[in-house]
């Protein structure tokens, strides 16, 4: 019996893949199975060898993604946020609104208004010839014009400035790309023509210009502020970003406040332009002080300006003249030099002094008055107004005390009231002075001094002979309250006070500017007006300067009209403007005797002053009685009776509808004036008192102040007692 071998597994039909395979050695098996563990340990280190590297991979993508966006956040952040900025928001950088300018009650002079301005970004502008139909219409100016600026190589270009509301609105409405509007301030004075030339006017630029505007240009002008709005993706505008109107009131300039009474003011422009119309003069100015205080009240110049249109007004009425022209002041020194002989004892009031009988020779010069007086009393001298004995005491003091004074006075430097081209005068040297030069100039030529000058001279004799700088400023202080400097004894200035007294309220040369009821200390003064060329010409400057009430000096006024054509004397063209001015600044303060009226001093039965003045009446003497001539009825401006029943002495105007008329009847005549003095008016003051009695226009009257013939009909008639409500 035979025995088969044993197939191993796998094999037979069902292994027939390895049919014909040669027998495996001993030990394969194990090979085999340690080289699938090889390969597949070599599989798996490979795969973690890939997902290593991956991983690696990913993770200094990562790491450089944050670097990147650390990168761009930190260090780059705020670059690329203004860049996204500048592509959402439009901003540019404006001046915030200017400051105020206000009177001493806080009446607006000068305020700041917000006007719409148009500018472009040529580079944003897609179609410029398409575009600059569209703004030319919208603006109503040439085609030419606004292609010009649309299409121009600037990155910025201003189309249109300060323009109204109307045009705002179509160019707002024809949404031009790059074509943008921005907020600006635009410079309004409500009161027009008061006080123009003080207060200057303002440039496009926002700066001042002349006047207070331009002296204080640093404290008015506002900061610059960046103001931005919102664009979308067209790039056209839409609300305006970062609180830019808060951040323009924010920068707002400072304010103002002048010593000047709104008031007094309108009187003082009132008279003076009276007085330079009835004349026929050039120009004329006057100035009105608070002696106790030395606070300017009016600063008055005509012809007027009004700074709200500087464009259409000639560039000489820019200027002002009170404070850049100096001029010789004829007769208005004498009592100034009659104080420096009384300080120096040279001479006492009761002495008297030979005057040639009118005709004076000095070397080869005639000195002569304006008669032929003999003997005069010091009192005498002033209120005859002498050069030839004014001559006298000037050649007694000499030429460098006579001149040293005149610095002291305050000639030949500025005021220091900070106006923009004050001038100092001229005041030579006394070495340069020849015995003829002390002579002139003792009686006011041969130098020459501003009316504001002329006004502090004046103010310390009105002061017992402390000198003390003029303001013009209240707020912000320029300076700390100085004590003054003492240049005459007060009874020198008493003296010489109650012989310019005389000048007005006995027969001299001043007796236009007498008031009843208040005493007047005043002196004329008629200059003859030097030629370009030298020597002296045909025209003259009327000049009078007063205070009252003497006994104790509240106010000084000083009136200067230039080259007067139908009188040259002072006496006659400058104090009736003095006296009015005078009325009406106590009526307004509530200080003129219910004696006191706006009637002409004199009568037509009073001899004119230029028959005084030539010699051709006779003089009352020095120790005659005061006269006080007649005034004839026809001449008295009467006010109505006021009905029963009275009201208060003083009440508040009854208010109206918006564009009315308040009814003033019983208010003070101040009250009203500050209500008129809003829209630049100056009303025509009738009668007697210091309340009002009457109106016209009525209470309740439409008011336009457009209309420049309802302006031009204000009248304000006062009584003891209001009328009737």
């Amino acid at each position: 019996m035979s025995v088969k071998p044993v197939k191993p597994a796998g094999s037979g039909p069902a292994g027939s893949a390895g049919r014909g395979a040669p027998p495996r050695p001993p030990g394969a098996a194990g090979h085999a199975s340690r080289q699938d563990k090889e390969r597949k340990s070599r599989a798996l280190l490979s795969a973690r060898l890939k997902l290593t590297i991956v991983a690696c991979v990913f993770g200094v993508l990562w790491a450089l993604l944050w670097v990147r966006a650390g990168q761009l956040q930190i260090m780059q952040g705020p670059k690329l946020a203004a860049m996204a900025r500048r592509q959402h928001l439009a901003s540019l950088k404006v001046a915030g609104p200017r400051g105020q300018i206000f009177d001493r009650h806080g009446l607006v002079l000068a305020k700041s208004v917000e006007f719409a301005s148009i500018y472009c970004r040529p580079a944003e502008v897609g179609n410029p010839t398409q575009a600059a139909t569209t703004l030319a219409k919208a603006l109503r100016i040439s085609r030419q014009e606004a292609y010009a600026k649309l299409s121009s190589k600037e990155p910025f270009v201003w189309v249109r400035r300060q323009v109204d509301d109307r045009l705002a609105a179509a160019v707002r409405e024809a949404n031009l790309p790059g074509v943008y509007l921005t907020p600006e301030y635009g410079r309004q004075y409500p009161s027009t023509i008061l006080a123009g030339q003080l207060l200057g006017f303002v440039g496009l630029d926002d700066k001042g210009l002349s006047g207070v505007e331009q002296s204080f240009d640093e404290v008015l002008r506002g900061k610059l502020a960046t103001v931005s709005w919102q664009r979308d993706a067209a790039g056209r505008s839409m609300s305006m970003g970062n609180d830019g109107a808060d951040q323009l009131l924010e920068s707002k300039g400072g304010d103002v406040r002048l010593t000047l009474d709104a008031t007094v003011q309108m009187h003082a422009q009132e008279a003076l332009a009276k007085a330079v119309a009835e004349s026929k003069a050039r120009w004329g100015g006057a100035i009105v002080i608070d002696v106790p205080t030395a606070e300017v009240l009016a600063w008055a110049e005509y012809p007027f300006f009004n700074p709200n249109a500087f464009r259409d007004a000639p560039s000489k009425l820019w200027r002002s003249g009170m404070a850049i022209d100096a001029m010789e002041m004829g007769s208005s020194i004498k009592p100034l030099v009659m104080a420096v002989a009384l300080q120096e004892r040279l001479v006492a009031r009761q002495d008297r002094l030979f005057c040639e009988h009118g005709n004076w020779r000095v070397g080869r010069n005639s000195i002569r008055d304006t008669h032929p007086y003999g003997e005069l009393s010091m009192s005498e001298i002033i209120r005859y107004s002498s050069n030839i004995c004014t001559a006298k005491l000037g050649l007694q003091v000499g030429k460098q005390k006579l001149r040293d004074y005149f610095a002291r006075l305050g000639f030949g430097q500025k005021v220091g009231l900070g106006l923009p081209g004050e001038a100092a005068g001229i005041l030579r040297p006394a070495g340069a002075w020849k015995e003829i030069d002390t002579v002139t100039a003792s009686f006011g030529q041969g130098f020459s001094v501003t009316i504001p000058q002329l006004a502090k001279a004046y103010l310390c004799l009105a002061y017992d002979g402390v000198l003390r700088p003029l303001k013009l400023i209240k707020e912000p202080a320029l300076q700390e309250d100085s004590p003054g400097v003492r240049v005459f004894d007060p009874s020198v200035t008493w003296d010489v006070l109650s012989m310019m007294q005389e000048v007005v309220e006995q027969n001299g040369t001043g007796r236009k500017a007498k008031i009843d009821g208040v005493t007047v200390a005043g002196k004329t003064g008629t200059a003859q007006k030097a030629r370009p060329t030298g020597g002296y010409g045909g025209e003259y400057e009327a000049v009078f300067v007063g205070l009252l009430p003497v006994e104790n000096p509240k106010y000084l006024i000083a009136v200067v009209v230039d080259e007067p054509q139908t009188s040259h004397y002072g006496g006659v063209v400058s104090a009736p403007a003095f006296r009015e001015i005078a009325i009406k600044t106590m009526a307004s303060m509530g200080t003129l005797p219910e004696a006191s009226s706006l009637l002409a001093a004199g009568s037509e039965e009073e001899p004119p002053l230029e028959m005084l003045a030539e010699g051709l009446i006779p003089m009352a003497p020095a120790s005659g009685p005061s006269v006080r001539l007649p005034v004839t009825r026809a001449s008295m401006e009467i006010p109505p009776p006021a009905p029963e029943p009275r009201l208060p002495r003083e009440r508040e105007p009854i208010a109206v509808a918006e564009g009315q008329v308040p009814d003033f009847r019983g208010a003070s005549l101040r009250t009203a004036m500050e209500w008129f003095a809003r829209y630049g008016v100056l009303p025509e003051i009738k009668g007697q008192g210091l309340v009002v009695s009457r109106q016209q226009p009525p209470p309740g009257s439409p008011w336009d102040v457009k209309d420049k013939n309802a302006r031009a009909k204000c009248v304000l008639w006062l009584g003891k007692h209001g009328g009737a409500s």
